[in-house]
C-alpha cells in the first residue's frame, strides 16, 4: 500500500470511528484497574474526573493500564477506556472530548494524523514540532516525551552478530554481499520511507550483484520474521518493531540506526489543554513515568502479556510497584 493510500485510509478510519461513536460511544474490553495509592499518601489529583483511552495493541493497553493506575493512585477519578476498538476511535474521542489521556507516538502524530512529509531523525526536534502543532489545531498537550521509540529497526541473532562483527547497520553494508541477506514483509518493502529507501541511505544498491540481490531478501508475515532472523535461516537480518517482546524472548540483538534513518516514534502521553489546566500535576506525574521508560522496559513489559500471557493491567500494576510509585492498597 502507498503512502497516499494508507493516508486516505486513514482518514476513512476515522470518518468511520465519527460515525460509529454517539457520545461516549468507546467501550474497553482491557478489564479493571488495581487499587493502590502513592507512597506518600497524598492525593493530589483528588476530585478529578479523568478519563483515560489507548489504541488496543499490547504496547498501548499497558502503558494506558500506567497510566490509569498511576494517577488513580494519586486520586483522580479514573475511567478506565483503554483498549480501544479500531485504529482511530481513541484519537476521535479524545478530539471530540470524551476522553482525556493517552499515550500517542510522535511519529504517529507527525505522519499519520497531520500528514506531513518532511522526515526529522532528531526525537527532541520532532516531539516540539508536534507539541506545537498539537497545541495550536487540536488544544492538545504533548508532554515530554520517554526514551522508548517503537520504530522499525533491524535485528540479527545474538550468533549471526557475534560471527559477522556487526552493532550497526553501517556494519552491513560493509558484509559481503552473501551475508547481505534480509526478511522483510511486503509493507515494508514498499514502503517510500521503508527498505529501499533504507538501503539507499546506507549505501547498498538494490537488485545488483555487489549490493542486495534479489535472492537476498526474503518477504514473509511480519510474525514469522522474528523466528526466522532467530534462526539465521533464510536472512541474517530481519525487520522487528524496536519495543517487541520477542527481541528479549528470542534474544536477538538490535542494530543501531546509525545514520538515523528511521523516523522516531518516542512514546509522548497526549493530554487535552482544559483538563491539564485544571490539574497541572498531571504533567509532574506523567513525566516521572515517562522518564522511566525506555525500549528495554517495554519490550520486558510488552513480553510479559504476549509471550506469558500476564493481564495488562497487573503488568502495570506491578512496574508501578516495582519502580516505588504506588504501594498497594
Amino acid at each position: 500500500m502507498t503512502r497516499t493510500a494508507r493516508r486516505r485510509l486513514v482518514v476513512l478510519l476515522i470518518v468511520l470511528a465519527t460515525a460509529a461513536l454517539p457520545g461516549c460511544g468507546l467501550i474497553s474490553s482491557s478489564g479493571t484497574l488495581r487499587s493502590a495509592h502513592l507512597p506518600d499518601d497524598a492525593e493530589p489529583l483528588r476530585g478529578a474526573d479523568i478519563t483515560v483511552t489507548s489504541k488496543a495493541f499490547t504496547e498501548q493497553v499497558v502503558l494506558g493500564k500506567i497510566a490509569a493506575t498511576y494517577l488513580a493512585a494519586a486520586g483522580a477519578d479514573v475511567k478506565d477506556m483503554t483498549g480501544a476498538p479500531g485504529a482511530a476511535s481513541s484519537r476521535q474521542a479524545q478530539l471530540r472530548g470524551e476522553t482525556d489521556l493517552q499515550w500517542e507516538y510522535t511519529g504517529t502524530g507527525w505522519v499519520v494524523y497531520h500528514e506531513r512529509t518532511e522526515s526529522i531523525s532528531d526525537p527532541h526536534e520532532l516531539w516540539t514540532k508536534v507539541r506545537d502543532v498539537e497545541s495550536a489545531e487540536n488544544d492538545l498537550v504533548w508532554l515530554p516525551p520517554s526514551s522508548l521509540n517503537n520504530t522499525y529497526a533491524f535485528a540479527a541473532s545474538q550468533d549471526t552478530a557475534r560471527r559477522l562483527g556487526v552493532s550497526t547497520l553501517s556494519d552491513v553494508a560493509k558484509l559481503p554481499v552473501g551475508e547481505r541477506t534480509f526478511c522483510i514483509d511486503d509493507e515494508f518493502f514498499s514502503r517510500s520511507d521503508g527498505f529501499l529507501p533504507m538501503l539507499k541511505a546506507y549505501g547498498i544498491p538494490f537488485d545488483t550483484a555487489q549490493g542486495v540481490p534479489q535472492q537476498n531478501v526474503t518477504r514473509m508475515d511480519s510474525g514469522v520474521i522474528y523466528t526466522a532472523t532467530a534462526k539465521g535461516s533464510p536472512c541474517n537480518f530481519g525487520m522487528v518493531f524496536s519495543t517487541d517482546g520477542r527481541i528479549p524472548n528470542l534474544d536477538l540483538k538490535v542494530l543501531d540506526d546509525d545514520r538515523k534513518y528511521f523516523l522516531p516514534y518516542s512514546g509522548s502521553v497526549v493530554v487535552r489543554k482544559p483538563v491539564l489546566d485544571d490539574y497541572p500535576e498531571i504533567a509532574n506525574l506523567m513525566e516521572t513515568v515517562s522518564a522511566k521508560l525506555n525500549d528495554d522496559v517495554m519490550r520486558d513489559l510488552n513480553g510479559r502479556v504476549d509471550i506469558e500471557g500476564e493481564d495488562p493491567a497487573d503488568v502495570a500494576f506491578d512496574w508501578l510497584v516495582g519502580e516505588k510509585l504506588i504501594v498497594p492498597n
